[in-house]
């Protein structure tokens, strides 16, 4: 199994929170939301239950 992606430093939870509320396309809410949720140490399989995407969709 390959090793995992390392987040990016110029971004955390707080700041992609606000962009979710900012935007307007609720798919888009989601998937910054489930990665504000990996950048506070929360699972990859919670970031998928919460962006309501697969595990795949996460890892990628």
């Amino acid at each position: 199994m390959g090793s995992a992606i390392s987040l990016r430093e110029d971004f955390d939870a707080e700041r992609l929170r606000r962009l979710a509320r900012q935007t307007r396309d609720a798919a888009q809410a989601r998937r910054l939301l489930a990665l504000a949720s990996i950048y506070d140490g929360g699972s990859r399989s919670d970031a998928g239950r919460l962006g309501n995407v697969t595990l795949q969709i996460v890892r990628d």
